[in-house]
């Protein structure tokens, strides 16, 4: 029996392995589905020693940077990218990383695109920030990183304003603030500016309908989830470990 996995921090909620066990149990294919919940990456080779049957694993929150290092190869996309979310594991037990999360993110967000989303704002710089970025290059879609630790060409939470909204009509939530069970957190932004034009992403799938969701809707803006995001990355990770 094939064995595949979740590196991460904290997954005991995982979306991976409940997807995965009930895509295998569907669809009566023989494998399973583990959680490989790592204080720190440096625990990683061990995963790989002590359990040779697993054959691909997805990679979460903290380690989609930092796993990196560990790894013989790096597809293409992943490498410009600089994060991995999906590992598959050769038959010469060597590891390539590859990143399906810009895949997801690409294909849940096109169909509901409009003329005004020109400009979009990311908020947050973590591994899944890069996947968003490498996304929004290929739809020609300008952006700004927001972030608490701003370089130069970013912007900071404090700075922004009703002009940035003006002219940011779509905003992508990188963050996991307002993640189960801390559902009242949301980054701080000034949510009274957004409007009927813009589109909030929240990557967030657990709530359905987060905080900075809510007050999203209560000023009129369209909003999305991550769900339909993880459910086509899960897709392609698994294309990737089958082919």
């Amino acid at each position: 029996m094939k064995t595949f996995g979740l590196i991460g921090k904290n997954i005991a909620y995982s979306f991976s392995r409940n997807y995965f066990s009930n895509k295998f149990e569907l669809e009566n294919i023989s494998a399973v589905y583990k959680n490989f919940d790592l204080d720190q990456i440096a625990e990683f080779p061990k995963v790989i020693s002590e359990n040779p049957e697993v054959k691909g694993l997805n990679v979460t929150i903290p380690y989609k940077e930092t796993i990196i290092p560990f790894l013989d190869h790096l597809d293409p996309i992943a490498k410009e990218i600089g994060a991995v979310n999906t590992i598959k594991i050769e038959k010469s037990q060597k590891l390539t990383g590859y990143n399906t999360d810009y895949f997801g993110f690409l294909e849940s967000l096109k169909p509901h695109l409009e003329p005004q989303h020109t400009h979009a704002l990311i908020l947050g710089k973590g591994g899944a920030s890069k996947a968003i970025a490498y996304g929004l290059k290929e739809l020609k879609i300008k952006f700004k990183f927001v972030s608490r630790s701003p370089l130069a060409e970013d912007l900071s939470y404090t700075e922004l304003n009703k002009g940035h909204f003006d002219q940011y009509k779509l905003i992508i939530n990188c963050t996991p603030l307002g993640t189960h069970p801390q559902t009242e957190e949301f980054p701080p932004i000034p949510t009274s500016h957004f409007t009927l034009d813009h589109l909030l992403f929240d990557l967030i799938y657990n709530p359905p309908i987060t905080q900075l969701m809510n007050l999203a809707i209560q000023n009129n803006a369209k909003v999305l989830n991550g769900q339909k995001m993880l459910e086509l990355q899960a897709e392609k990770a698994w294309e990737i470990w089958n082919k």
